[in-house]
C-alpha cells in the first residue's frame, strides 16, 4: 500500500471515521457479596431435623429408667390429656415424684419428715410438748397446743406471734410439697371470752385458723390446697375432764387423705375417736388469768 494510503487510513481512525471493522462488545462484570453461594438455607432444615431426632432419642431413654407410674402417666397422658392428672405431678414449690398420700404408710412418712423439719428449729425444748403429729381415719393431724402463757398465739388475740409464725411458715413450706387438700381448725377452752359483747369463742377460734391459713398460703402453700377453714369455739374439747386446758386452745391441721372419687374420701372431721381423748400437755389451766387466750 502507498503511504499516502496508509497516512489516510491512519488519519481516518484518529478522527472516528468508520473503516468497516466491527467494535468488539463491552462486558461489563458484576461480584456479589455475602457467604450464602450455592449453600442457602437447606443445612437449617437439616439440624433441625437432628435436633428434634436427638430430643426425642433423649426423652424415650429417660422414660425407660423411670418408674412405673411414671410411664404409666405419660402412657396415659398421650391417650387422655385430661384424665390422668391425678396419677404423678408436681407443685409450685418442687418437681418431682409428688404422688398423692392415700395410704396410712405415706403420712407415716409425711409425718417423719415433719418432725425433722421441726427438730432444724431453734428453741425446740419449749416446742416439744405443744406440737403433736398423729395419723387418723381422716388423714395426717397437726396439731399446735397452746400453753398457759400463749405459745403461738398472742394472749386474747387472733394474731400470731413470732413463734407461731415461724411455726406455720415452717409447714406451710413442707405441706406445699404435697397435693392433698389441708383443713384448718380453730379451738378454744371453754372460758367465755372476756371483751366485746359482739365477739366470742366462736369468732375467736375462727379468726385464728383463717390466720393460720393467710400465713400458710404466703409461705408456700398452693391457692386451692386450703380446702376447709372452721372455727369450733369449745365443742371439741381436748381434754374433757378439764375443759379449761389451756392444751384445749390449738389450731388443727390436716391432711386429707387423697382420693379421686368424692364418695370415697374421708369427710374432713370424721374421725371422732380422738376428742376428749388426749392427755392435757399443760397443767394449771384454772390458776391463769382471765385473758389466758
Amino acid at each position: 500500500m502507498p503511504r499516502r494510503e496508509r497516512r489516510c487510513v491512519r488519519s481516518g481512525r484518529s478522527r472516528g471515521i468508520n473503516t468497516g471493522m466491527p467494535t468488539p462488545p463491552i462486558i461489563i462484570i458484576k461480584k456479589k457479596g455475602g457467604h450464602g453461594g450455592h449453600h442457602g438455607g437447606a443445612w437449617k432444615v437439616a439440624y433441625a431435623d437432628f435436633v428434634t431426632a436427638m430430643m426425642a432419642l433423649f426423652i424415650v431413654l429417660w422414660l425407660m429408667n423411670s418408674s412405673q407410674k411414671i410411664q404409666v402417666a405419660v402412657s396415659g397422658y398421650f391417650k387422655d390429656p385430661n384424665g390422668t392428672a391425678t396419677k404423678v405431678g408436681s407443685s409450685m414449690t418442687g418437681s418431682g415424684q409428688n404422688l398423692p398420700l392415700k395410704k396410712k404408710e405415706d403420712m407415716a412418712q409425711l409425718k417423719e419428715q415433719l418432725e425433722k423439719s421441726i427438730q432444724s428449729m431453734n428453741d425446740l425444748d419449749k416446742l416439744n410438748k405443744n406440737i403433736e403429729i398423729t395419723v387418723t381415719a381422716e388423714g395426717l393431724r397437726i396439731e399446735l397446743l397452746e400453753s398457759a402463757k400463749g405459745t403461738f398465739f398472742d394472749s386474747g388475740s387472733a394474731t400470731l406471734n413470732k413463734t407461731g409464725q415461724e411455726m406455720v411458715a415452717l409447714l406451710a413450706v413442707e405441706l406445699g410439697k404435697v397435693p392433698n387438700h389441708l383443713s384448718i381448725e380453730g379451738h378454744t377452752d371453754a372460758k367465755p371470752f372476756s371483751g366485746k359483747r359482739s365477739y366470742s369463742n366462736w369468732e375467736l377460734s375462727a379468726d385464728r385458723a383463717n390466720a393460720a391459713r393467710r400465713l400458710m398460703q404466703q409461705s408456700g402453700l398452693r391457692p386451692d390446697q386450703v380446702s376447709q377453714v372452721r372455727g369450733f369455739a369449745d365443742q371439741r374439747l381436748r381434754n374433757l375432764k378439764d375443759a379449761l386446758d389451756p392444751s384445749n386452745r390449738r389450731i388443727s391441721i390436716i391432711v386429707q387423705y387423697f382420693s379421686s372419687n368424692a364418695d370415697e374420701a374421708e369427710s374432713p372431721g370424721g374421725d371422732t375417736k380422738e376428742w376428749g381423748e388426749g392427755k392435757p400437755l399443760a397443767i394449771g389451766a384454772k390458776a391463769e388469768s382471765e385473758k389466758h387466750r
